[in-house]
């Protein structure tokens, strides 16, 4: 919230020092008020961001890779997941995400490991 605040208070002076603003009510517009340039923004300034942050260089779309990998390992639910990407179906987003949450798989096979050593204690004799 604290970024978005500062990112206001930069906006309104761009817009008070802008010799013409077109008022589209945008949070993140181009310097005369207007909608952003999607290729400026993925061709030209993606880089010198990625530079600035430090970080290596990467594809924009790759950014949407990483946003669905890390939902998918932190236990985000796949539906959930979908409809963020706008996938037409959890399946879709399952086969191909899964492959890279090798945890999906070790975590299901803890759960029937569980079942099963429930079960097993179920049925041990009791003792008293």
């Amino acid at each position: 919230m604290d970024a978005l605040r500062r990112h206001r208070q930069a906006q309104a002076a761009t817009r008070l020092s802008a010799p013409v603003w077109d008022d589209r009510d945008l949070v993140f517009a181009n310097q005369v008020g207007g909608y952003l340039d999607p290729t400026d923004l993925t061709q030209r300034r993606f880089r010198a961001f990625l530079a600035a942050a430090g970080l290596p260089v990467i594809r924009f779309h790759d950014l949407r890779h990483s946003a669905a990998t890390l939902m998918m390992q932190s236990g985000a639910h796949p539906k959930a997941v979908t409809e963020l990407l706008g996938h037409a179906s959890e399946g879709f987003t399952l086969q191909a995400y899964s492959h890279a949450v090798p945890s999906l798989q070790r975590e299901a096979a803890d759960r029937l490991g569980a079942l099963f050593a429930a079960e097993d204690q179920a049925d041990a004799p009791r003792t008293t």
